[in-house]
């Protein structure tokens, strides 16, 4: 017996793929892909890199699958999830429990060729550019979550940015899960950037009303060259909730990245990045940062692989650990035989707070070129009481000077958010889940309302 089959959730997994394989109005490609699924089931402790993120206790649950419908109308998002960050102006895309949801239409198409909207609808009406890019990055054997999506993640989003265009306005997609069932959903996205194009992508994780969620997520970005991609992604999560997020990157010659992922809460979340320098010249900065307590555990991997010479990247990442909760990092850089002239640098800073907290960190070299700059590290400490003892000589309670030696720690990563008001609303958050005053929104990440506005001894994001 496969071990796999001993969880509930996958006789209803088999059923789904025995359906939609069953029908001719979606990819080619599911029934392959969930062969891979049976043959490599679900990751487990005792592969290499998933020895710090045990499943089996949450796939023991009773989930119920949601399968991935046609987009829907009928849903008043407003009465779910309301934004106001001040300033910030998105072209707005929403997922609930795994579907898309629309007003008047599930495709936008703007005037300079951009494409928007549900993945599903757009595979209906423009097979052509779906088919040539999907499942292009997606690493089916990285693990058998992978695969699993890319047998059963038909619903999602995808946007198409043309040649040569320049999307100002930063465009948002929030994924919201609100249901009283224990979902089991699988969510594949798919942003291609052609030619000398530029975008902001906004990733917005969050639940209303999630006592149990197991969300398998895979996106994939194809940067053409000369392209340049902004991406911010932030998790807040319920405590009972697991999230794995898959990215896979690939990026031509003299395209530009930058992918920032902060997590502010969540059971168990899982985020990994593969990341393809193609072409000569491209450019990749990879950062993150996590604010775990209680018993949340989150893991981190990235692969940046250096397949073409000139190319830079840059990885950062840093946590604040409190609690029982636990951390892994793992990054992996490789350079392939003549990828001549690499810059690759990596670090993971790490902060404990209590004795019980833990983080289990590895960064990695691959090196088969001879000419190039590389370097790793990894820090695990304490705030450090000389520094404490100077704030507090200065006037500061021990409380606000600890606040303010965390927040000048995590402003490192903070900092790297280009668009104003949302690098104003993250450093709030950050400010306050430090504090231990921010738990899971009632609404959007990047809303939240009180009727008693929070007050600060002081404030730490301005000084």
């Amino acid at each position: 017996m496969n071990k796999s089959e001993i969880y509930p959730v996958f006789a209803q997994l088999t059923k789904a793929a025995e359906k939609q394989n069953a029908g001719l109005d979606l990819w080619d490609g599911r029934d392959n892909a969930f062969h891979s699924f049976l043959s490599d089931g679900f990751p487990h402790s005792k592969m290499e890199k998933w020895r710090n993120t045990d499943l089996s206790t949450f796939l023991s649950k009773e989930y119920s699958y949601v399968e991935n419908t046609d987009p829907v109308s009928d849903v008043d998002i407003n009465q779910v999830f309301h934004c106001e960050i001040h300033n910030f102006e998105t072209s707005l895309f929403t997922l609930l429990n795994g579907a898309y949801v629309y007003n008047t239409s599930p495709l936008t198409i703007l005037g300079n060729g951009v494409i928007a909207g549900s993945l599903r609808n757009v595979w209906s009406e423009y097979p052509e550019l779906v088919n040539r890019y999907l499942g292009q990055l997606t690493e089916n054997n990285l693990n058998g979550l992978v695969s699993l999506n890319s047998a059963l993640g038909t619903a999602g989003f995808f946007i198409f940015v043309p040649d040569n265009v320049v999307v100002e306005k930063p465009v948002q997609l929030v994924n919201l899960v609100n249901t009283e069932v224990n979902p089991f959903l699988q969510i594949r996205n798919l942003i291609v950037l052609g030619k000398n194009s530029k975008l902001t992508f906004v990733q917005c994780d969050d639940s209303v009303n999630d006592k149990n969620s197991f969300l398998n997520v895979a996106n994939e970005f194809h940067i053409a060259e000369g392209a340049a991609l902004e991406h911010y992604k932030l998790q807040n999560k319920d405590d009972s909730a697991v999230m794995v997020n898959t990215s896979f990157f690939g990026l031509q010659r003299n395209a530009r990245l930058l992918t920032n992922t902060i997590t502010f809460n969540g059971g168990t979340t899982r985020n990994e990045s593969v990341v393809n320098l193609d072409g000569e010249g491209a450019e990749a900065n990879i950062l993150g940062l996590y604010l775990v307590d209680r018993k949340q555990h989150v893991d981190n991997q990235v692969v940046v692989r250096h397949n073409a010479p000139h190319c830079n990247s840059n990885e950062l990442f840093k946590g604040i650990v409190d609690d029982d909760a636990s951390v892994a990092f793992n990054g992996h850089i490789i350079v392939l035989p003549g990828a001549q002239k690499t810059n690759a640098f990596q670090s993971n800073k790490n902060i404990l707070l209590t004795d019980t907290a833990k983080v289990s960190t590895k960064p990695f070299l691959e090196i088969y070129a001879d000419d190039v700059k590389c370097s790793h590290g990894a820090t695990i400490g304490q705030l450090d009481e000389n520094a404490l003892f100077y704030l507090k000589q200065r006037g500061l309670c021990d409380s606000n000077a600890r606040m303010l030696l965390m927040y000048a720690f995590a402003e490192e990563v903070i900092r790297e958010i280009s668009i104003e008001s949302l690098h104003e609303r993250t450093a709030d958050m950050v400010s306050r889940r430090l504090n231990g005053e921010l738990s899971i929104c009632d609404q959007c990440v990047l809303h939240c309302s009180y009727e008693k506005p929070m007050e600060f001894e002081i404030d730490i994001t301005k000084i």
